[in-house]
């Protein structure tokens, strides 16, 4: 099927969704939505956002900077994940438990405000990889309008290209959660120790990075592309002293590089490190 069909498509499922929550995070695929959302369904939809300590600062402002932009209306709501047990221990189910949250959150918000429908953004290239959070949205009757009209990643990013949006070439982003190893308690503390060194990773001119946390060990993930940088003495002796700072005992960087749910095949397949400290 050719983009401009897939496109009149899209408009098509939303144009039959009612007022409608888009259910908002400022990455490519849910600005995307609720772009489209907004210029088929008008003041008939609205972008929610959930803030928590799993949602990094910049991510949150970034997503709000857009939403002004764009004239999208934007509602930013709380939820609890962080007080659900099963979230917290952090199994390999720990999105799902994130999804039933936000839409549990998002469907008692709508039915205040007259709501009809709840909207969110998977795309067609989200199938082939473990999301326990698609569970989650077939549970609550959630609408995949990018994955009903057959529209990949980089359709979406074609499209959000071609309506100017600057986001088009943003790169991928995930809750700060997902950073944690499975088995390893979600808190506070390690979900700032991860954000406070995406950001100073970022502050050393990294675009596309990744902080897992290991406990004692902070395994750095960098862009293929942008590797080569980081592989000098004088980089490795500021990443030791970054993560070190954060309370880390050792810091790796992963040869691999970034991709994106490299914690799903942590367990089975162990990538190759080079120890920094």
């Amino acid at each position: 099927m050719q983009l401009a069909d897939k496109q009149l498509r899209l408009q098509g499922v939303l144009s039959q969704l009612g007022r409608t929550l888009v259910a908002y995070s400022g990455g490519v695929d849910s600005a995307y939505l609720a772009w489209a959302a907004h210029q088929a369904l008008g003041t008939g939809m609205l972008a929610v956002i959930a803030d928590s300590p799993s949602l990094a600062r910049t991510q949150l402002q970034d997503a709000i900077a857009f939403a002004q932009e764009q004239s999208i209306p934007l509602e930013v709501i709380q939820t609890g994940e962080m007080e659900r047990p099963e979230y917290v221990r952090n199994d390999p189910g720990r999105c799902f438990h994130c999804k039933d949250e936000l839409f549990e959150v998002m469907k008692a918000f709508g039915m205040k405000r007259g709501f009809q429908s709840i909207a969110y953004g998977v795309n067609a290239d989200d199938q082939g990889d473990f999301r326990p959070g698609q569970a989650a949205a077939r549970e609550h009757r959630v609408a995949a309008p990018l994955l009903d009209a057959g529209l990949t990643k980089a359709d979406i990013r074609d499209l959000a290209r071609q309506a100017g949006l600057r986001v088009w070439d943003k790169p991928a982003s995930a809750c700060l959660s997902s950073r944690i190893e499975y088995g390893r308690p979600v808190t506070p503390q390690a979900l700032a120790a991860v954000e406070q060194g995406e950001d100073a990773l970022r502050a050393l001119g990294f675009r596309q990075v990744r902080v897992r946390h290991h406990g004692d060990v902070a395994r750095i993930e960098i862009a293929k592309e942008e590797l080569g940088r980081a592989l000098t003495e004088a980089m490795f002796a500021e990443f030791t002293r970054i993560f070190k700072a954060l309370g880390f005992a050792f810091v790796a960087l992963d040869t691999e590089g970034f991709r994106s749910g490299s914690m799903n095949t942590a367990a089975s397949a162990k990538p190759l490190i080079k120890l920094l400290s």
